[in-house]
């Protein structure tokens, strides 16, 4: 008897032991700071050896930051020998609206020439990297298909790849990677706000990602590049981040960031989603639709419905139930904008099929399909992605709700 209960104590130190040892990762959703999370451009000592005494580029914008410091200064007082910049769309200080082109320039502070991959060309060319040996890759993501960051990561693989570079993604976590939805893009759809055949939420990562397009030889010719990634320190994939910094000059806000995968969808039709309001992404609406409890009216000359007065949904409040919310796009809101609108004038634009990915949704919602049966179309697709992600995850999955 004695030693049955030596047994049970020994049994029970070891289950407290390993408790109390290993980390114990949450599976509520939450609402976190980004700043509890160490992104991998902190983390100097992880890749300072690999960039000391070599010529090296950034490809960064106003999110690429560390402690409040940006990640070309941090390189530059520690005598780093950055030869340029690349900035993606919205360019190096984010302040450009989505879909201007940027042309090439110089940083007032440093003087260094800024190269635009958002400009007359999305991919550096063999002159732009002259002498360049590693090019740091430094960009906020938002986990989302269309958003054209994980386009020029894929093309800068590429271009290290055709001419030898080494390159160093430096990992930040994604405000939308607890969940997984959406159809996956037709390579018939390719495009910049399209690359692969990823879901349009795709619950990884940029450093998961980049892993990914390279192990899958998705980069021109199946080529593969000379890639590390420095993870992330203390990432919960179930949570929501708020972001230190916005993203891009129309995620100004966690509810925005949280509510674009969706809204986003509405670019490819004649609803407003608040551009050329104080709360873009935060927002739906249209003048002719009937039973809207906000009206908003965008102003800008290259902003859709100018001056004229919408009426639709403020989302905020949804964004704010999101741990009773399902972890989806949420389809209702177009679905039901076509039923109201499209009676009396064409309602999809070419650019909506883009950012779906494929026709089949479009033309599932013209027909009146349910919402249910949209959906599990995408099922197939998705489980095979699922089994291509879960080779390149550098943190644990989250566990997905049934």
């Amino acid at each position: 008897m004695a030693s049955l209960h030596i047994f049970k104590f020994i049994a029970l130190f070891l289950l407290c032991f390993n408790l109390c040892s290993s980390p114990i990762i949450s599976q509520k959703t939450e609402l976190i700071e980004s700043t509890s999370v160490i992104s991998g451009s902190s983390q100097l000592s992880q890749y300072l050896t690999e960039i000391q005494n070599k010529k090296i580029g950034i490809v960064v914008n106003q999110s690429s930051v560390i402690h409040n410091t940006h990640l070309l200064d941090t390189l530059v007082n520690l005598g780093i020998d950055v030869n340029c910049i690349f900035t993606p769309e919205h360019g190096f200080r984010g302040s450009e609206e989505a879909g201007v082109l940027i042309e090439d320039h110089f940083d007032s502070k440093t003087g260094l020439p800024i190269i635009s991959l958002y400009g007359k060309k999305r991919k550096a060319e063999p002159a732009d990297l002259q002498g360049i040996e590693v090019i740091l890759f430094d960009l906020q993501d938002v986990g989302v298909r269309f958003y054209t960051y994980i386009s020029t990561l894929t093309y800068m693989m590429e271009a290290c790849a055709e001419n030898n570079i080494k390159i160093i993604v430096l990992d930040r976590p994604n405000p939308n990677g607890y969940y997984i939805d959406g159809p996956l893009l037709d390579s018939a759809f390719a495009s910049f706000v399209g690359m692969h055949p990823v879901p349009i939420v795709y619950g990884m990562t940029i450093g998961e990602y980049a892993l990914m397009v390279n192990g899958e030889k998705w980069l021109a010719n199946k080529a593969k590049c000379d890639l590390r990634v420095i993870p992330l320190q203390n990432y919960n994939r179930n949570n929501i981040y708020r972001l230190e910094f916005p993203p891009s000059p129309n995620l100004r806000s966690w509810e925005a960031v949280y509510l674009y995968p969706s809204l986003c969808l509405f670019e490819g039709t004649i609803v407003s989603i608040g551009r050329g309001t104080e709360f873009p992404f935060e927002v739906y609406g249209h003048p002719d639709y009937p039973e809207g409890s906000f009206s908003f009216t965008p102003k800008g000359n290259k902003v859709l419905l100018d001056e004229q007065v919408c009426h639709g949904q403020y989302l905020v409040d949804y964004a704010g139930k999101y741990a009773g919310n399902p972890k989806q796009i949420k389809l209702n809101w177009i679905i039901d904008c076509y039923q109201k609108l499209a009676s009396e004038q064409t309602y999809f634009n070419s650019y909506f099929d883009k950012l779906a990915g494929n026709d089949q949704l479009r033309k599932d919602i013209e027909s009146g399909k349910p919402i249910p049966e949209i959906r599990k179309s995408w099922e197939s697709g998705l489980d095979n992605y699922k089994k291509i992600r879960i080779k390149y995850l550098l943190y644990p999955d989250f566990i997905e709700e049934k």
